[in-house]
């Protein structure tokens, strides 16, 4: 029976440029690699060595890269390795087969959205109201489920997004704020959800997931076996659980090492 890994992307297994964390002298960081471009412009990279063990890891696994991004913003990234049968988007509202969309998997999240959480309007409202103009510099709907605001952090108040966590909270929402984004998503939209039904498309027998985020810990608390990185909302509060392993990796190798992770453990199974 196959395994299944599914992995977190941005800071997690991929890295702009602001968080590769290379702490090294110049001469000893590592070669990397550009995996996407965005306005001809290059956004994010991984290193040399991780691309050689993600491609390692398709052989080896269903990989399953899994992600908050919409799928625009997935289908810009140019990973190495076997192209992916399956990839998870939108925080789990879309799962992709073969790059395109599943809309039976899609139509029974939204359907679970629209019984179990406040509409989606309701929140975009309320976030711009709220929200102030001097420290935000995006509103953004993602793939009409979701909503997410792009911010100049030196200047957010962080009781802000406290308070903002308990608004959401009491209509069936969460909120999580990574790097310049703040995101806000039903907490029926799941990652985990949508792992299980690759894992049960797949017949794997062992699931492997890894992330940095609020929004990655229902995926790894789901998964047989999870790790987190040593930066990230997980980190920074100190989260973990009894099969999750956190790595003291921080930045571009913090990816690395949780591929190596991965791949011993399949290789282990």
């Amino acid at each position: 029976m196959p395994a299944l890994v599914a992995s977190d992307l941005d800071r997690t297994l991929i890295y702009s440029a602001a968080a590769l964390a290379l702490t090294m002298p110049d001469a000893r960081a590592p070669r990397l690699l550009c995996v996407e471009v965005h306005e001809s412009k290059p956004l994010s990279y991984m290193t040399e060595t991780a691309a050689r063990l993600l491609t390692e890891l398709g052989d080896a696994a269903v990989f399953v890269p899994t992600t908050t991004r919409t799928r625009k913003q997935y289908q810009r990234i140019n990973l190495p390795g076997p192209e992916p049968t399956y990839a998870i988007c939108a925080n789990g509202g879309h799962l992709l087969v073969d790059g395109v969309s599943d809309p039976d998997w899609h139509a029974q999240v939204t359907a679970r959205l629209a019984d179990q959480c406040a509409p989606l309007a309701e929140v975009q409202d309320h976030l711009l109201r709220v929200a102030d103009p001097v420290w935000v510099r995006k509103h953004r709907v993602a793939d009409d489920l979701f909503a997410y605001l792009v911010v100049e952090r030196e200047l957010l108040q962080e009781d802000w997004v406290k308070e903002l966590a308990v608004w959401a909270e009491n209509r069936g929402w969460t909120v999580s704020l990574q790097g310049r984004k703040i995101y806000a998503v039903p907490k029926p939209l799941t990652k985990s959800a949508a792992m299980r039904e690759v894992a049960r498309r797949t017949g794997a027998d062992l699931t492997l997931a890894a992330g940095d985020s609020l929004l990655d810990a229902d995926l790894l608390l789901a998964a047989d076996r999870g790790w987190r990185p040593g930066h990230g909302e997980l980190a920074d509060t100190g989260w973990t659980a009894p099969a999750i392993r956190a790595l003291p990796d921080r930045g571009v190798l913090a990816g690395e090492r949780i591929l190596w992770e991965f791949l011993e453990a399949v290789r282990g199974a």
